[in-house]
């Protein structure tokens, strides 16, 4: 069984307790799936290239030293042009409102998203933030300043 960080969760005025709890597909998975909470039980169209805010009718208390993310479900991205677009988003261990999904169409067809859509996975993470030491060199390395290619496309060889 995978470790387990208790978090809570409220379920807002406007959400569906049909839809359930995000939840694991399998055992073994490391997401657990969140699905889009419409207050009228109705639909988002979306046109291509368009982008949305998807409620869930959740926001979590997520402990400290945590933050939990949003990724995009790889089926749902496959099979349709709806891609979370700011992946892996981070919902922060203070934040208390509600947790919606931002959904871009990148197909160029019309896609709709359903109330009880399986938008999203959400993984919980440790967070360690970075405490700057300011210097006026940095160590010499084989790749340097290099970057956005600079070790090329295909498999390096020694």
């Amino acid at each position: 069984m995978a470790n387990r960080v208790k978090t809570k969760i409220k379920t807002l005025p406007h959400f569906d307790a049909e839809l359930g709890l995000p939840f694991y597909g399998s055992t073994e998975a490391a997401g657990a799936d969140i699905k889009a909470c419409f207050e009228d039980k109705g639909s988002i169209t979306l046109q291509p290239f368009e982008r949305v805010l998807v409620p869930t009718g959740l926001s979590f208390e997520i402990p400290k030293g945590y933050e939990v993310q949003v990724r995009p479900r790889s089926g749902l991205s496959l099979k349709t042009g709806l891609m979370v677009v700011n992946s892996p988003g981070t919902i922060d261990s203070d934040y208390r409102g509600e947790v919606k999904v931002i959904v871009a169409n990148i197909s160029d067809r019309i896609e709709t998203i359903e109330h009880g859509t399986r938008i999203a996975q959400l993984l919980i993470a440790p967070v360690h933030q970075i405490e700057w030491v300011e210097v006026e060199d940095l160590n010499e390395t084989q790749r340097g300043e290099g970057g956005f290619g600079s070790t090329g496309t295909k498999e390096l060889r020694s």
